[in-house]
């Protein structure tokens, strides 16, 4: 008997299209190529910090243009905080950090919702303090 896992193949709850339109929407951009760049900047990103099993199922879930942008980063030897995951995207743009938070939570909470609890925990267990904010969700941490 195998231990391992067969990879479960799923498909996208939506389009791409679909996808910047929510993003457009729940972000209250005026321009659905706003909601794109927003879509590139926070994936790219978010690419560069995931790995393993997750960074694979992530992109599972994902429209295919989203799962390409996603996957297409190199992971960063260094993981950023939450915080600082938002600081970079606003270094990287020259946006001022609370529109890159704004860009980084519309984009996140969206990625969130095809991610599915399991995935979206097992993902955030992964990525160092800050990101659950990001996707539309409490930290909770031990009280000491």
């Amino acid at each position: 008997m195998s231990d391992q896992r067969e990879p479960v193949p799923h498909l996208p709850a939506m389009t791409f299209e679909e996808l910047l339109e929510k993003v457009r929407y729940e972000g209250a951009y005026p321009t659905r190529e706003r909601a794109a760049e927003a879509v590139r900047l926070v994936l790219s990103g978010l690419g560069r910090q995931l790995t393993g099993d997750e960074r694979v199922e992530l992109a599972a879930h994902l429209p295919f243009e989203a799962a390409a942008i996603l996957t297409e980063q190199i992971p960063a030897i260094e993981p950023l905080t939450g915080w600082a995951f938002v600081k970079d995207l606003a270094t990287r743009t020259g946006a001022p950090p609370a529109i890159t938070r704004w860009d980084t939570g519309t984009v996140l909470a969206a990625v969130a919702t095809l991610a599915g609890n399991d995935l979206l925990t097992r993902t955030l267990n992964q990525l160092p303090a800050g990101y659950a904010l990001l996707f539309g969700r409490a930290e909770l941490t031990q009280a000491a």
